[in-house]
């Protein structure tokens, strides 16, 4: 009787083991690997209006993204996070691949925001630059076309940028595609989280998007996320915008008239600037539900009132205060201290000045892939996917990521941050001086919204995700 009851004991321990870390949030397991502050290089010289790009036997890694048209600002956002990374990893004297120390090259790769280009600059890329990596994108249409190429030529992509589920699904999969940003029914479900379960107040919601799968995606996401976390809630109005639209009036005078409480929107700029100011222009001063109505220069043209309660759901959050270590602090104060003292245009804009938000993150995310370059000891692209393939690393600000092994999907805490005027931003930013910005509403409360509430999105008809748990287990 006695050995019986070991027995179920011992059951006991490892059904409690199995169940608690199969729903366990990432960051309360220990990840394979982490940044490490006290081997970070001296960045001192980093300037990315005069980068030091090495060349020879390098680890090559192209960004492709819009350098050029309306949404040029974007690959400038891109550039410096990588560039960022690389140096920093560069100074350290570069990593050890293939038997051979060897440094990161960034390259630029424009795809002018057009398909035929896309795939004609990835192909460049590949086949005359000799890449290793492609790294993207503003566009989950363009996105998919970088995953075509890359598996084709069987090269690494690495989608830090573009959120529609689809690019990882058993129609679209790729080995050699990894999806290590969030993805729109993440972002739809986390803002649908906060709503029904943290805030609890408004109920009609109307959604307004851009015109292409990233777009709907988002609005399905959302409407997904109601339904399982906010079953009361009312969507009053839905409507698509064409991408790079100048004149919201039309749809803001929808907005206007159906009674709504909140706009949810995916829209990136330069939509997301030219809905907002046009919004408060016409007197609509409803919030916003965002991801990316976070560019502080525009922010500081609507100004702190007109900014205030717009809600962000963002994949660089972490529990407060934001600065918790000396490392985090010194971090934080090196790009900062750069951004004022040393680059000019267009790099000296307000945009620049925190390298957080989705910067934090694009620079995190490469920080990611040259830690599993590191582990591989290589640039092939069979070691390399044997590393990421169930991977986690911890990110600066101790957020942990994991690589769901199936689908090449990231599994994060999100979080929801609430803008208020800058006296009440300390809550967030708690050292001198006390807030992000001055001149417009930014983050102030935040609420985590755990990994186990907003898995990405996996598709059972994908063999390799058959069988397989919401977390990849």
């Amino acid at each position: 009787m006695k050995r019986n009851g070991n027995w179920i004991f011992v059951l006991v321990c490892l059904l409690s083991f199995f169940s608690l870390t199969t729903f366990m949030p990432p960051q309360a397991l220990a990840a394979n690997a982490k940044f490490e502050f006290n081997k970070m290089g001296d960045m001192s010289d980093f300037d990315p209006n005069n980068p030091v790009i090495p060349t020879g036997d390098t680890i090559k890694i192209a960004i492709v993204a819009s350098f050029s048209g309306p949404a040029a600002i974007v690959g400038q956002i891109y550039y410096i996070s990588v560039l960022w990374a690389a140096h920093d990893i560069n100074k350290r004297g570069g990593l050890l691949v293939d038997g051979k120390k060897k440094l990161v090259q960034i390259i630029k790769a424009d795809h002018m925001s057009k398909p035929d280009q896309c795939k004609k600059v990835c192909e460049r890329m590949i086949l005359q630059e000799k890449v290793h990596v492609l790294w993207g994108t503003d566009g989950s249409n363009l996105q998919k076309i970088i995953n075509d190429v890359a598996n084709k030529y069987k090269v690494i992509s690495q989608n830090a940028a573009s959120l529609s589920d689809e690019l990882q699904d058993a129609t679209n999969f790729s080995r050699y595609a990894f999806m290590s940003s969030f993805s729109t029914e993440q972002i739809g479900r986390g803002i649908a989280y906060y709503y029904g379960q943290i805030r609890k107040k408004e109920k009609k919601f109307y959604i307004l998007c851009q015109d292409y799968m990233f777009g709907h995606a988002m609005a399905d996401g959302f409407k997904h996320g109601l339904k399982e976390y906010y079953p009361d809630a009312q969507i009053v109005g839905e409507d698509y915008h064409k991408l790079f639209l100048t004149d919201f009036a039309p749809f803001l005078t929808k907005i206007k008239a159906s009674g709504a409480e909140v706009v949810y929107t995916g829209d990136w700029i330069p939509d997301a600037a030219n809905l907002l100011k046009q919004a408060r222009q016409m007197g609509i001063n409803l919030p916003f539900a965002h991801t990316f109505l976070d560019e502080p220069n525009f922010l500081h043209e609507v100004g702190v009132d007109g900014t205030k309660g717009l809600v962000q759901l963002s994949q660089y959050g972490a529990e407060l205060p934001t600065f918790k270590t000396p490392d985090q602090i010194k971090y934080y104060k090196t790009w900062n201290n750069l951004w004022k003292n040393k680059w000019k245009a267009p790099f000296n804009t307000r945009l620049f000045e925190h390298g957080v938000g989705n910067i934090g993150s694009y620079t995190e995310q490469t920080y990611w892939l040259l830690s599993v370059i590191e582990r591989a000891g290589s640039v092939d692209p069979e070691k390399i996917i044997k590393v990421w393939e169930g991977d986690s690393y911890q990110y600066t600000t101790g957020k942990v990521m994991k690589m769901r092994a199936c689908d090449h999907k990231a599994i994060q805490d999100l979080h929801v941050f609430e803008y208020v005027p800058p006296e009440q931003q300390k809550v967030s930013f708690n050292i001198p001086p006390n807030y992000w910005f001055k001149g417009t509403s930014n983050p102030g409360p935040t609420f985590t919204i755990p990994a186990a509430k907003v898995l990405p999105l996996m598709d059972q008809k994908l063999d390799r995700c058959k069988g397989k748990s919401p977390s990849g287990d």
